[in-house]
């Protein structure tokens, strides 16, 4: 497909929204931008989540969610790593040539390139990550199969202290390890000279955690700047998770049921603990062993 792009092109790349979703789709970018710097690459993302891609590798415009504002921008492709209606919608109305997402989402009719399966494209059939499966869609565009990188975000650590990023949220409740354990393992680093931080979205109930510094509805820039400098994180399974593992953060992630081979931190020093019946079957033992496993001290 990409021989099909004359120097100089736009590609607009749909990614609506998604905290993890847009981490992980960076590699893919940067792949991208390494094989065709000549393309002009515009991400489509909701506001909430711009700061994603803001001065990263394979990202030169950032684009509204709005028909108007992509035909504006005159691609002459679109790539949707969406797939549901309203991306679909902006896919078929933003006047590119070539419109292309993958074979399963629904509507795909609209696509005049139609993606195969990751394990198709890859040769493999295996379950496969989602940084695999993004970066799938551009080895069959045309980039040379190779290493899928790390994801990559642009941030500025100011910090010169010792600390632990904890993210003790997540969007459903059987994705959520009870915050008490939280707190027992926020103390046991706290006796070992690291200090424990807390992030938390606007809705979240921080009550339990203000025993120490709780960063609580701060902007995304915010986060991935205190990310950058943190030397752990522990967290249940959400996106900041993935922010972590961007920056290449030591991580200690709890699943329920999600699979962590999809979703476990990519490309970082991470330990996954497991309990796909309930997450609550984690014990506090096994997560304080985990991150003295990954050896960060003060």
């Amino acid at each position: 497909m990409l021989e099909r792009l004359p120097s100089g092109s736009r590609i607009a790349v749909i990614r609506l929204r998604s905290l993890g979703d847009c981490v992980l789709t960076t590699p893919a970018l940067a792949l991208l931008k390494s094989h065709r710097p000549d393309l002009r690459i515009g991400v489509v993302v909701e506001d909430r989540f711009r700061a994603v891609f803001e001065d990263i590798l394979g990202v030169d415009d950032i684009l509204p969610p709005q028909s108007s504002a992509l035909r504006a921008w005159q691609p002459g492709a679109v790539l949707n790593l969406h797939g549901g209606t309203r991306s679909m919608l902006l896919t078929a109305t933003s006047g590119a040539a070539i419109r292309t997402g993958f074979a399963h989402h629904a509507y795909s009719f609209l696509y005049s390139d139609r993606i195969p399966r990751a394990q198709q494209i890859l040769g493999e059939e295996r379950p496969v990550h989602t940084a695999e499966h993004l970066a799938s869609a551009m080895f069959w565009m045309g980039v040379p199969r190779t290493d899928i990188p790390r994801a990559r975000l642009a941030a500025s650590a100011t910090s010169t202290h010792t600390y632990a990023v904890f993210h003790p949220f997540a969007s459903q409740p059987d994705k959520t390890w009870p915050a008490e354990r939280f707190m027992a393992v926020a103390r046991h680093l706290s006796e070992t000279g690291v200090e424990p931080v807390f992030i938390a979205g606007p809705a979240d109930e921080i009550g339990a955690f203000r025993q120490f510094q709780v960063h609580h509805a701060v902007s995304l820039r915010a986060v991935k700047n205190l990310m950058a400098g943190a030397q752990l994180f522990i967290g249940n399974d959400s996106g900041p998770a993935h922010i972590a593992a961007a920056f290449g953060v030591p991580s200690v992630v709890l699943f329920g049921p999600s699979d962590p081979v999809t979703w476990a931190p990519w490309k970082t020093e991470a330990k996954v603990l497991t309990a796909p019946d309930s997450i609550q079957r984690i014990a506090v033992e096994q997560v304080i062993a985990a991150a003295d496993a990954l050896k960060v001290r003060a």
